[in-house]
Protein backbone atom coordinates (compact mmCIF):
# COMPACT_ATOMS: atom_id res chain seq x y z
CA UNK A 1 0.00 0.00 0.00
CA UNK A 2 1.15 3.42 -0.82
CA UNK A 3 1.16 6.16 1.30
CA UNK A 4 -1.63 8.80 0.71
CA UNK A 5 -0.82 11.44 -1.68
CA UNK A 6 -0.94 15.31 -1.06
CA UNK A 7 -3.94 17.57 -2.34
CA UNK A 8 -2.98 20.99 -3.28
CA UNK A 9 -4.58 24.32 -3.04
CA UNK A 10 -4.28 26.78 -5.53
CA UNK A 11 -4.21 30.04 -5.04
CA UNK A 12 -2.94 33.04 -7.05
CA UNK A 13 -1.69 30.88 -9.49
CA UNK A 14 0.03 28.77 -7.90
CA UNK A 15 -0.13 25.45 -6.18
CA UNK A 16 0.46 24.42 -2.22
CA UNK A 17 -0.92 23.59 0.91
CA UNK A 18 -1.42 27.12 1.74
CA UNK A 19 1.16 26.71 5.03
CA UNK A 20 -1.91 24.55 6.39
CA UNK A 21 -1.08 22.28 9.59
CA UNK A 22 -4.44 20.55 9.84
CA UNK A 23 -5.34 18.01 7.45
CA UNK A 24 -8.09 16.03 6.02
CA UNK A 25 -8.30 12.12 5.24
CA UNK A 26 -9.50 10.93 1.93
CA UNK A 27 -10.97 7.67 1.69
CA UNK A 28 -11.55 5.58 -1.12
CA UNK A 29 -15.23 4.53 -0.71
CA UNK A 30 -14.99 1.21 -2.78
CA UNK A 31 -11.87 -0.19 -0.70
CA UNK A 32 -12.23 2.28 2.96
CA UNK A 33 -8.75 2.56 2.44
CA UNK A 34 -7.05 6.34 3.16
CA UNK A 35 -5.81 7.32 -0.51
CA UNK A 36 -5.36 11.00 -0.18
CA UNK A 37 -4.74 13.95 2.19
CA UNK A 38 -5.83 17.69 2.06
CA UNK A 39 -5.55 20.45 3.71
CA UNK A 40 -8.46 21.87 6.01
CA UNK A 41 -7.93 25.48 5.17
CA UNK A 42 -8.76 28.48 7.61
CA UNK A 43 -9.46 32.14 7.58
CA UNK A 44 -5.55 33.61 6.49
CA UNK A 45 -5.83 30.91 3.52
CA UNK A 46 -9.59 32.15 2.70
CA UNK A 47 -8.53 35.40 2.98
CA UNK A 48 -5.49 35.16 0.48
CA UNK A 49 -7.56 33.55 -2.21
CA UNK A 50 -10.30 36.21 -2.15
CA UNK A 51 -7.68 38.78 -2.01
CA UNK A 52 -5.90 37.21 -4.96
CA UNK A 53 -9.64 37.18 -6.66
CA UNK A 54 -10.12 40.57 -5.81
CA UNK A 55 -7.11 41.94 -6.94
CA UNK A 56 -7.74 40.04 -10.29
CA UNK A 57 -11.15 41.23 -11.01
CA UNK A 58 -9.77 44.70 -11.30
CA UNK A 59 -8.14 43.55 -14.48
CA UNK A 60 -10.05 40.25 -15.43
CA UNK A 61 -13.57 42.67 -16.17
CA UNK A 62 -12.19 44.67 -18.71
CA UNK A 63 -10.79 41.68 -20.94
CA UNK A 64 -11.99 41.55 -24.11
CA UNK A 65 -14.54 38.67 -23.73
CA UNK A 66 -13.53 37.29 -26.96
CA UNK A 67 -10.00 36.83 -24.89
CA UNK A 68 -12.03 34.68 -22.89
CA UNK A 69 -13.74 32.87 -24.96
CA UNK A 70 -10.36 32.06 -26.11
CA UNK A 71 -9.27 31.18 -22.84
CA UNK A 72 -12.47 29.07 -21.99
CA UNK A 73 -12.31 27.01 -25.16
CA UNK A 74 -8.20 26.42 -23.77
CA UNK A 75 -9.68 25.41 -20.73
CA UNK A 76 -12.10 23.04 -21.89
CA UNK A 77 -9.69 21.26 -24.47
CA UNK A 78 -6.98 20.71 -21.36
CA UNK A 79 -9.81 19.09 -19.89
CA UNK A 80 -10.39 16.55 -22.64
CA UNK A 81 -6.70 15.53 -22.57
CA UNK A 82 -6.64 14.74 -19.37
CA UNK A 83 -10.05 13.15 -19.35
CA UNK A 84 -8.78 9.65 -17.72
CA UNK A 85 -6.58 11.35 -14.82
CA UNK A 86 -9.51 13.78 -14.39
CA UNK A 87 -12.21 9.78 -13.95
CA UNK A 88 -9.68 7.97 -12.37
CA UNK A 89 -9.75 10.47 -9.27
CA UNK A 90 -13.17 10.79 -9.40
CA UNK A 91 -13.75 7.27 -9.06
CA UNK A 92 -10.95 6.59 -6.31
CA UNK A 93 -12.67 9.47 -4.01
CA UNK A 94 -16.38 9.33 -4.56
CA UNK A 95 -16.95 5.62 -6.29
CA UNK A 96 -18.71 6.00 -9.39
CA UNK A 97 -17.67 3.60 -12.15
CA UNK A 98 -14.45 4.75 -14.64
CA UNK A 99 -17.14 4.78 -17.27
CA UNK A 100 -19.41 7.36 -15.82
CA UNK A 101 -16.58 9.62 -14.25
CA UNK A 102 -15.00 9.66 -18.01
CA UNK A 103 -18.58 10.98 -19.14
CA UNK A 104 -18.67 13.62 -16.52
CA UNK A 105 -15.23 14.46 -17.69
CA UNK A 106 -16.65 14.97 -21.26
CA UNK A 107 -19.55 17.14 -19.59
CA UNK A 108 -16.50 19.26 -18.08
CA UNK A 109 -15.43 20.08 -21.04
CA UNK A 110 -18.52 20.81 -23.44
CA UNK A 111 -19.18 23.46 -19.62
CA UNK A 112 -16.21 25.27 -21.06
CA UNK A 113 -16.81 25.46 -24.72
CA UNK A 114 -20.38 26.18 -24.07
CA UNK A 115 -19.72 29.69 -21.61
CA UNK A 116 -16.23 30.15 -24.34
CA UNK A 117 -19.24 30.99 -26.97
CA UNK A 118 -21.61 32.83 -24.51
CA UNK A 119 -18.69 34.99 -23.33
CA UNK A 120 -19.64 36.88 -26.55
CA UNK A 121 -23.39 37.39 -26.21
CA UNK A 122 -23.33 39.54 -23.23
CA UNK A 123 -25.89 41.85 -24.95
CA UNK A 124 -27.50 45.18 -23.27
CA UNK A 125 -30.16 46.88 -25.06
CA UNK A 126 -31.28 51.02 -25.90
CA UNK A 127 -34.92 52.21 -23.94
CA UNK A 128 -36.38 55.07 -26.12
CA UNK A 129 -37.33 57.62 -24.08
CA UNK A 130 -40.40 60.49 -24.01
CA UNK A 131 -38.15 63.02 -23.95
CA UNK A 132 -36.08 64.50 -27.37
CA UNK A 133 -31.91 64.24 -27.37
CA UNK A 134 -31.82 61.58 -24.34
CA UNK A 135 -31.14 57.60 -24.99
CA UNK A 136 -30.85 55.21 -22.15
CA UNK A 137 -28.47 52.00 -22.38
CA UNK A 138 -28.91 49.20 -20.47
CA UNK A 139 -25.66 47.52 -19.90
CA UNK A 140 -24.64 44.27 -18.37
CA UNK A 141 -21.48 43.63 -15.85
CA UNK A 142 -19.75 41.47 -13.54
CA UNK A 143 -21.24 41.06 -10.29
CA UNK A 144 -17.18 40.53 -8.80
CA UNK A 145 -15.86 38.08 -6.73
CA UNK A 146 -17.39 34.63 -6.38
CA UNK A 147 -17.82 32.13 -3.98
CA UNK A 148 -18.50 28.53 -5.29
CA UNK A 149 -19.44 25.54 -3.33
CA UNK A 150 -19.65 22.26 -4.97
CA UNK A 151 -20.64 18.35 -3.65
CA UNK A 152 -18.90 15.50 -4.10
CA UNK A 153 -21.69 13.41 -6.22
CA UNK A 154 -20.68 15.05 -9.44
CA UNK A 155 -17.11 16.61 -7.97
CA UNK A 156 -16.08 18.65 -11.29
CA UNK A 157 -19.25 18.98 -13.48
CA UNK A 158 -21.04 20.98 -10.70
CA UNK A 159 -17.37 23.19 -10.60
CA UNK A 160 -17.79 23.71 -14.24
CA UNK A 161 -21.07 25.05 -14.06
CA UNK A 162 -20.25 27.92 -11.94
CA UNK A 163 -16.62 28.36 -12.97
CA UNK A 164 -17.10 28.40 -16.52
CA UNK A 165 -20.35 30.60 -16.89
CA UNK A 166 -18.50 33.01 -13.93
CA UNK A 167 -15.23 33.34 -15.91
CA UNK A 168 -17.35 33.88 -19.02
CA UNK A 169 -19.12 37.02 -16.93
CA UNK A 170 -15.92 38.51 -16.58
CA UNK A 171 -16.28 37.63 -12.56
CA UNK A 172 -13.09 36.04 -10.58
CA UNK A 173 -13.73 33.20 -8.29
CA UNK A 174 -13.14 31.19 -5.46
CA UNK A 175 -14.01 27.53 -5.73
CA UNK A 176 -14.30 25.19 -2.18
CA UNK A 177 -15.02 21.18 -3.68
CA UNK A 178 -16.34 18.72 -1.19
CA UNK A 179 -13.64 17.37 1.54
CA UNK A 180 -14.58 14.05 0.16
CA UNK A 181 -13.64 14.92 -3.74
CA UNK A 182 -10.32 17.68 -3.39
CA UNK A 183 -8.39 15.47 -6.45
CA UNK A 184 -9.99 15.98 -9.00
CA UNK A 185 -10.63 19.35 -8.40
CA UNK A 186 -7.12 19.93 -8.13
CA UNK A 187 -7.19 17.64 -11.97
CA UNK A 188 -9.32 20.76 -13.01
CA UNK A 189 -7.31 24.02 -11.96
CA UNK A 190 -3.88 22.14 -13.21
CA UNK A 191 -6.12 22.39 -16.68
CA UNK A 192 -6.68 26.07 -15.67
CA UNK A 193 -2.83 26.59 -14.91
CA UNK A 194 -1.92 24.60 -18.47
CA UNK A 195 -3.89 26.91 -20.40
CA UNK A 196 -2.20 30.19 -19.30
CA UNK A 197 -5.57 31.71 -16.86
CA UNK A 198 -4.06 35.01 -15.26
CA UNK A 199 -3.07 34.62 -11.67
CA UNK A 200 -5.49 35.44 -9.27
CA UNK A 201 -8.80 34.91 -11.88
CA UNK A 202 -9.95 30.91 -10.55
CA UNK A 203 -8.55 29.89 -6.79
CA UNK A 204 -8.89 26.49 -5.40
CA UNK A 205 -9.19 26.12 -1.41
CA UNK A 206 -9.62 22.45 0.52
CA UNK A 207 -11.71 22.20 3.31
CA UNK A 208 -14.63 20.97 5.72
CA UNK A 209 -17.83 23.27 6.47
CA UNK A 210 -15.65 25.36 8.41
CA UNK A 211 -13.83 26.68 5.58
CA UNK A 212 -17.14 27.03 3.83
CA UNK A 213 -17.80 29.01 6.24
CA UNK A 214 -15.24 31.33 5.76
CA UNK A 215 -15.59 31.64 2.34
CA UNK A 216 -19.88 32.33 1.98
CA UNK A 217 -19.17 34.75 5.06
CA UNK A 218 -16.53 36.78 3.76
CA UNK A 219 -16.90 40.10 3.19
CA UNK A 220 -15.34 40.86 -0.20
CA UNK A 221 -17.53 38.01 -1.79
CA UNK A 222 -19.94 39.67 -4.25
CA UNK A 223 -21.75 36.34 -4.56
CA UNK A 224 -21.85 32.88 -3.32
CA UNK A 225 -23.09 30.15 -5.88
CA UNK A 226 -23.73 26.61 -4.45
CA UNK A 227 -24.63 23.02 -4.80
CA UNK A 228 -25.72 20.37 -2.23
CA UNK A 229 -28.24 19.82 0.61
CA UNK A 230 -31.57 21.69 1.67
CA UNK A 231 -29.70 21.69 4.87
CA UNK A 232 -26.70 23.04 4.16
CA UNK A 233 -28.66 25.99 1.96
CA UNK A 234 -30.16 26.73 4.78
CA UNK A 235 -26.62 27.61 6.69
CA UNK A 236 -25.53 29.72 3.98
CA UNK A 237 -28.56 32.20 4.13
CA UNK A 238 -27.63 32.50 7.27
CA UNK A 239 -24.20 32.89 6.65
CA UNK A 240 -24.11 35.30 3.85
CA UNK A 241 -23.07 38.75 5.04
CA UNK A 242 -25.13 41.48 3.85
CA UNK A 243 -27.28 41.86 0.95
CA UNK A 244 -25.25 38.49 -0.51
CA UNK A 245 -26.91 37.40 -4.46
CA UNK A 246 -27.25 33.08 -4.26
CA UNK A 247 -27.49 30.58 -6.49
CA UNK A 248 -28.91 27.50 -4.46
CA UNK A 249 -29.38 24.15 -5.88
CA UNK A 250 -30.22 21.69 -2.86
CA UNK A 251 -31.47 18.51 -4.75
CA UNK A 252 -34.42 17.03 -3.53
CA UNK A 253 -36.78 13.89 -3.51
CA UNK A 254 -37.94 13.25 -7.52
CA UNK A 255 -40.83 12.00 -8.83
CA UNK A 256 -41.81 9.51 -11.22
CA UNK A 257 -45.42 9.65 -12.86
CA UNK A 258 -46.16 6.18 -14.66
CA UNK A 259 -49.58 6.36 -16.47
CA UNK A 260 -51.87 3.35 -17.71
CA UNK A 261 -50.83 4.61 -20.90
CA UNK A 262 -47.44 4.10 -20.62
CA UNK A 263 -44.79 2.47 -22.96
CA UNK A 264 -43.71 0.04 -19.71
CA UNK A 265 -40.44 -1.21 -20.74
CA UNK A 266 -39.35 2.55 -21.81
CA UNK A 267 -40.31 3.37 -18.83
CA UNK A 268 -38.75 0.33 -16.45
CA UNK A 269 -35.62 1.08 -18.48
CA UNK A 270 -35.34 4.73 -17.94
CA UNK A 271 -36.11 4.24 -13.84
CA UNK A 272 -33.15 1.32 -14.22
CA UNK A 273 -31.12 4.49 -15.03
CA UNK A 274 -32.03 7.46 -13.07
CA UNK A 275 -33.31 5.56 -9.30
CA UNK A 276 -29.24 3.92 -9.80
CA UNK A 277 -26.87 5.57 -11.52
CA UNK A 278 -24.01 7.17 -9.62
CA UNK A 279 -25.74 5.10 -6.86
CA UNK A 280 -28.74 6.67 -6.54
CA UNK A 281 -26.43 10.35 -5.34
CA UNK A 282 -27.57 12.35 -7.91
CA UNK A 283 -30.02 15.37 -7.31
CA UNK A 284 -32.44 14.24 -9.90
CA UNK A 285 -32.29 10.92 -9.18
CA UNK A 286 -35.78 9.26 -9.09
CA UNK A 287 -36.67 8.49 -5.22
CA UNK A 288 -40.50 7.73 -5.33
CA UNK A 289 -42.49 6.21 -8.47
CA UNK A 290 -46.44 6.39 -8.79
CA UNK A 291 -47.90 3.71 -11.08
CA UNK A 292 -51.06 3.26 -12.32
CA UNK A 293 -53.05 0.47 -10.65
CA UNK A 294 -53.33 -0.69 -14.23
CA UNK A 295 -50.12 -1.84 -15.28
CA UNK A 296 -48.39 -1.39 -11.74
CA UNK A 297 -47.70 -5.27 -11.10
CA UNK A 298 -45.91 -5.06 -15.00
CA UNK A 299 -43.72 -2.10 -13.65
CA UNK A 300 -42.56 -3.18 -10.41
CA UNK A 301 -42.23 -6.97 -11.62
CA UNK A 302 -40.05 -5.63 -14.48
CA UNK A 303 -38.23 -2.79 -12.46
CA UNK A 304 -36.93 -5.15 -10.18
CA UNK A 305 -36.05 -7.80 -12.24
CA UNK A 306 -33.66 -4.89 -13.96
CA UNK A 307 -32.07 -3.87 -10.31
CA UNK A 308 -31.31 -7.86 -9.46
CA UNK A 309 -29.40 -7.55 -13.11
CA UNK A 310 -27.61 -4.50 -12.23
CA UNK A 311 -23.40 -4.85 -11.86
CA UNK A 312 -22.00 -3.55 -8.68
CA UNK A 313 -18.51 -3.49 -8.38
CA UNK A 314 -15.49 -1.36 -7.65
CA UNK A 315 -15.63 1.32 -10.57
CA UNK A 316 -12.08 0.72 -11.06
CA UNK A 317 -11.88 -2.86 -11.31
CA UNK A 318 -14.80 -2.77 -13.82
CA UNK A 319 -15.00 0.43 -15.40
CA UNK A 320 -18.72 -0.31 -16.68
CA UNK A 321 -20.11 -1.20 -14.00
CA UNK A 322 -23.90 -0.28 -13.48
CA UNK A 323 -23.10 0.68 -9.87
CA UNK A 324 -19.92 1.42 -7.83
CA UNK A 325 -20.12 2.00 -4.06
CA UNK A 326 -21.46 4.82 -1.64
CA UNK A 327 -19.82 7.86 -1.16
CA UNK A 328 -19.94 8.44 2.67
CA UNK A 329 -21.00 6.33 5.92
CA UNK A 330 -23.38 8.69 6.86
CA UNK A 331 -25.23 7.99 3.09
CA UNK A 332 -25.40 4.30 3.67
CA UNK A 333 -26.73 5.15 7.21
CA UNK A 334 -29.11 7.04 5.70
CA UNK A 335 -30.51 4.19 3.33
CA UNK A 336 -30.46 1.64 5.99
CA UNK A 337 -32.86 3.63 7.87
CA UNK A 338 -35.30 4.18 5.02
CA UNK A 339 -35.26 1.07 4.26
CA UNK A 340 -36.26 -0.64 7.75
CA UNK A 341 -38.68 1.97 8.26
CA UNK A 342 -40.48 1.17 4.83
CA UNK A 343 -40.15 -2.73 6.20
CA UNK A 344 -41.32 -2.04 9.15
CA UNK A 345 -44.45 -0.15 7.96
CA UNK A 346 -45.48 -3.11 5.61
CA UNK A 347 -43.45 -2.21 1.82
CA UNK A 348 -42.29 -5.22 0.46
CA UNK A 349 -38.68 -4.86 -0.56
CA UNK A 350 -38.37 -6.37 -3.79
CA UNK A 351 -34.83 -7.23 -4.19
CA UNK A 352 -31.70 -5.22 -2.78
CA UNK A 353 -32.19 -4.32 0.96
CA UNK A 354 -28.65 -4.35 1.88
CA UNK A 355 -25.61 -4.96 0.99
CA UNK A 356 -24.58 -7.23 -1.96
CA UNK A 357 -24.08 -10.79 -1.91
CA UNK A 358 -20.11 -11.82 -1.53
CA UNK A 359 -19.39 -7.56 -0.15
CA UNK A 360 -17.16 -7.77 2.51
CA UNK A 361 -15.35 -4.54 2.46
CA UNK A 362 -16.43 -1.10 0.75
CA UNK A 363 -19.79 1.23 1.64
CA UNK A 364 -21.60 -0.79 -1.32
CA UNK A 365 -25.30 -1.21 -0.66
CA UNK A 366 -27.60 -3.15 -3.81
CA UNK A 367 -30.31 -1.61 -5.92
CA UNK A 368 -33.10 -1.50 -3.89
CA UNK A 369 -36.67 -1.34 -4.75
CA UNK A 370 -39.65 -1.24 -2.06
CA UNK A 371 -43.25 -1.74 -3.52
CA UNK A 372 -46.40 -1.00 -1.57
CA UNK A 373 -45.23 2.23 -0.49
CA UNK A 374 -47.59 4.64 1.32
CA UNK A 375 -47.39 8.29 1.91
CA UNK A 376 -46.25 8.58 5.11
CA UNK A 377 -42.83 6.03 5.14
CA UNK A 378 -40.14 8.23 4.53
CA UNK A 379 -38.27 7.46 1.47
CA UNK A 380 -41.62 8.66 -0.36
CA UNK A 381 -41.09 12.21 1.36
CA UNK A 382 -37.24 12.63 2.28
CA UNK A 383 -34.27 12.40 -0.51
CA UNK A 384 -32.67 8.86 -0.03
CA UNK A 385 -29.57 10.06 -1.65
CA UNK A 386 -29.17 6.08 -2.58
CA UNK A 387 -29.98 3.20 -4.68
CA UNK A 388 -33.39 2.93 -3.60
CA UNK A 389 -36.38 3.47 -5.01
CA UNK A 390 -40.40 3.38 -3.67
CA UNK A 391 -43.24 2.71 -5.45
CA UNK A 392 -46.94 3.02 -4.65
CA UNK A 393 -49.92 2.56 -6.72
CA UNK A 394 -52.78 5.06 -7.72
CA UNK A 395 -56.20 5.28 -9.35
CA UNK A 396 -56.57 8.64 -10.34
CA UNK A 397 -54.09 11.03 -11.80
CA UNK A 398 -54.95 13.79 -10.27
CA UNK A 399 -53.78 12.39 -7.12
CA UNK A 400 -50.98 11.35 -8.21
CA UNK A 401 -50.12 14.72 -9.13
CA UNK A 402 -50.88 15.79 -5.90
CA UNK A 403 -48.87 13.00 -4.07
CA UNK A 404 -46.00 14.20 -6.38
CA UNK A 405 -46.37 17.64 -5.66
CA UNK A 406 -46.70 17.01 -1.97
CA UNK A 407 -43.03 17.80 -0.55
CA UNK A 408 -40.85 20.71 0.16
CA UNK A 409 -38.31 19.54 -2.84
CA UNK A 410 -39.09 20.97 -6.45
CA UNK A 411 -36.34 20.12 -8.31
CA UNK A 412 -37.33 17.16 -11.05
CA UNK A 413 -39.93 15.43 -11.98
CA UNK A 414 -40.71 12.48 -14.24
CA UNK A 415 -43.40 11.06 -16.32
CA UNK A 416 -44.11 8.27 -18.97
CA UNK A 417 -47.24 8.84 -20.78
CA UNK A 418 -48.12 7.74 -24.69
CA UNK A 419 -51.40 10.05 -24.17
CA UNK A 420 -50.74 13.51 -25.97
CA UNK A 421 -53.24 15.08 -22.68
CA UNK A 422 -51.92 13.84 -20.16
CA UNK A 423 -48.53 14.65 -21.29
CA UNK A 424 -49.47 18.27 -21.34
CA UNK A 425 -51.32 17.65 -17.81
CA UNK A 426 -48.48 16.74 -16.55
CA UNK A 427 -46.03 19.09 -18.03
CA UNK A 428 -47.80 22.34 -16.70
CA UNK A 429 -49.42 20.80 -13.28
CA UNK A 430 -46.31 19.76 -12.06
CA UNK A 431 -44.54 22.14 -9.77
CA UNK A 432 -41.12 21.52 -10.64
CA UNK A 433 -38.52 23.59 -12.16
CA UNK A 434 -37.57 20.50 -14.60
CA UNK A 435 -40.08 18.40 -15.78
CA UNK A 436 -39.29 15.42 -18.28
CA UNK A 437 -41.97 13.41 -20.06
CA UNK A 438 -41.04 10.28 -21.11
CA UNK A 439 -37.00 10.14 -20.60
CA UNK A 440 -34.97 10.76 -17.54
CA UNK A 441 -32.72 13.34 -18.82
CA UNK A 442 -34.06 16.57 -16.97
CA UNK A 443 -30.80 19.01 -17.50
CA UNK A 444 -29.08 19.79 -21.06
CA UNK A 445 -26.16 22.49 -20.97
CA UNK A 446 -28.18 25.13 -23.62
CA UNK A 447 -31.43 25.21 -21.42
CA UNK A 448 -31.80 26.21 -18.01
CA UNK A 449 -32.13 24.13 -14.68
CA UNK A 450 -33.23 25.09 -11.33
CA UNK A 451 -35.56 24.00 -8.54
CA UNK A 452 -38.49 25.93 -6.88
CA UNK A 453 -39.62 25.33 -3.10
CA UNK A 454 -37.39 24.17 -1.27
CA UNK A 455 -35.19 23.38 -4.16
CA UNK A 456 -33.37 26.30 -4.80
CA UNK A 457 -32.97 29.38 -6.19
CA UNK A 458 -31.04 30.85 -9.42
CA UNK A 459 -30.25 28.83 -12.41
CA UNK A 460 -27.38 27.34 -13.94
CA UNK A 461 -26.78 25.70 -17.78
CA UNK A 462 -28.12 28.32 -20.45
CA UNK A 463 -27.41 31.57 -20.90
CA UNK A 464 -29.61 31.98 -17.93
CA UNK A 465 -26.71 30.33 -16.08
CA UNK A 466 -23.95 33.31 -16.95
CA UNK A 467 -26.70 35.93 -16.40
CA UNK A 468 -26.97 35.41 -12.61
CA UNK A 469 -23.20 36.53 -12.86
CA UNK A 470 -23.89 39.59 -14.38
CA UNK A 471 -26.05 42.62 -12.56
CA UNK A 472 -27.55 45.60 -14.78
CA UNK A 473 -26.54 49.64 -15.32
CA UNK A 474 -28.47 51.72 -16.75
CA UNK A 475 -27.23 54.62 -18.19
CA UNK A 476 -28.95 57.62 -19.56
CA UNK A 477 -27.53 59.91 -21.80
CA UNK A 478 -28.44 63.66 -22.95
CA UNK A 479 -26.90 63.82 -26.35
CA UNK A 480 -29.16 66.97 -27.39
CA UNK A 481 -29.16 65.12 -31.36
Amino acid sequence: MTDPRQCEMYIDGRFGNGGETEWLDVMNPGTEQIIARAPDARAPVVDAAVAAAKEAWQTWRWTNPFERSQLLHAIGDKVTLAERLIATAITEEMGKPLGEARGEAKKLAKAFHYYAEEAVRVFGSTIPNEDDGFISIVEKEPVGVVGAIAPWNYPVELIGWKLAAALAAGCTIVVKPSEYTPSSAQGLFRCLDEAGLPPGVANLVMGARETGRLLVGHPDIDKVAFTGSQAAGEDIYRTVRGITPLSLELGGSCPLIVTGNADIERAVAGTLRRAFRNAGQICISINRAYVHESVYGRFVDQLASGARSLVVADGLLRENADVGPMTTRAGVAKVERHVADARERGAQILCGGGRPDGATRGLYYAPTVIADCTPGMLVMHEETFGPVIGVAQYRSLDDAIAEANGTPSGLAAYAYTENIKESFTLSKRLDFGNVSINHVDAGIMNAPYGGRKQSGTGYEHGHEGMESYLHLKHVRLRHGA
